[in-house]
């Protein structure tokens, strides 16, 4: 049909059967992606194959040991830059799933993706239900996420539920859709890249659905170490959000929603003194990028200078 998304048009399973892949960024923290990484060999549905990128070899120490099918690369430092050389390694692959090095899948985790890219050939991204998130708090530790996965789940009221973007901590792409448009993480939003996920669900929204599967299942450990300073992610929340609604990938209502809570967790942390999480970096931050926006200087990349 004239119009339609070339993923739409040219999309073919190769069988019964998908090429799945795991792709990991990681930086700082060996002995959480060596558990991690670990743990994805009681998948019901293995993965068929397992990629890892990192700035260097000491990222990863004792990996290869312990895993030694898995694949490392190297890339530049920042989260965009490594999932782009992921996605660039996953050339004989169908589907490749992004995870967080802290992320916890159900042993039914890839078998319920496989199932909806198989069955649903107009889904092209998708992410997990998080049972529970440990970035919002003081982190979650590896029994316990593995205590709530085994815990018995009330059945979802569907298997599919539309979503404005994927969670970055567990996204699944297909790769014919990214490979026939040429689409990327921008390498613009630096470190952690606040709301990369967003971006690219956007970009690649206009060709197909975006969809939570409702029975892949997972927990976010949001573990602590290894992750950018309180200031620089507090500029990142606002420099990037106003970023993404000038570039047209994230709506001003969902760009201000993100600014506002987040300003308002900062201020709130800060003055109660919670511990956890550094309030006051992130709220001097905030405001540094706020000074910025009044000032015309504002952009992701000063995140960098802090």
């Amino acid at each position: 049909m004239e119009g339609e998304p070339k993923s739409r048009k040219t999309w073919r399973p190769r069988s019964g059967r998908l090429r799945i892949g795991i792709a990991i960024a990681t930086a700082n923290r060996p002995e959480i992606v060596r558990k991690t990484v670990g743990l994805i060999s009681l998948q019901r549905r293995m993965a068929d194959a397992i990629l890892i990128c990192s700035p260097g070899e000491e990222d990863v120490a004792g990996l290869r040991d312990a895993h030694p099918g898995v694949v490392h690369l190297i890339g530049p430092r920042g989260l965009p830059h490594q999932r782009n050389r992921l996605v660039e390694a996953a050339d004989n692959l169908d589907v490749l799933v992004f995870l967080d090095d802290d992320f916890i899948m159900d042993g039914n985790y890839l078998a319920e993706i496989e199932a909806v890219f198989r069955d649903c050939p107009d889904v092209i991204l998708t992410t997990g239900r998080v049972v529970a998130d440990g970035i919002i708090g003081p982190g979650l530790s590896l029994e316990e996420a593995l205590k709530e996965l085994s815990a018995p789940a009330a059945p979802p009221d569907a298997r599919l539920a539309e979503v404005y973007n994927g969670y970055g901590c567990n996204m699944a792409i297909r790769l014919q859709t990214v490979r026939a448009n040429a689409l990327r993480f921008d390498e613009e939003l630096p470190l952690y890249a606040w709301l990369e996920d967003v971006d690219f669900s956007r970009c690649m929204a206009p060709f197909g659905r975006i969809v939570r599967v409702e029975h892949a299942r997972g927990v976010h450990l949001g573990v602590k170490s290894g992750r950018q300073r309180g200031v620089r992610l507090g500029y990142s929340q606002i420099a990037n959000p106003c970023y993404l609604i000038a570039k047209g990938t994230c709506s001003w209502r969902k760009g201000f929603f993100h600014i506002c809570r987040n300003l308002a967790a900062n201020l709130y942390g800060t003055l109660r003194g919670e511990r956890a999480v550094d309030r006051p970096g992130r709220l001097l931050g905030n405001l540094k990028a706020m000074a910025d926006l009044l000032t015309q200087r504002l952009a992701p990349s000063r995140a960098l200078r802090l």
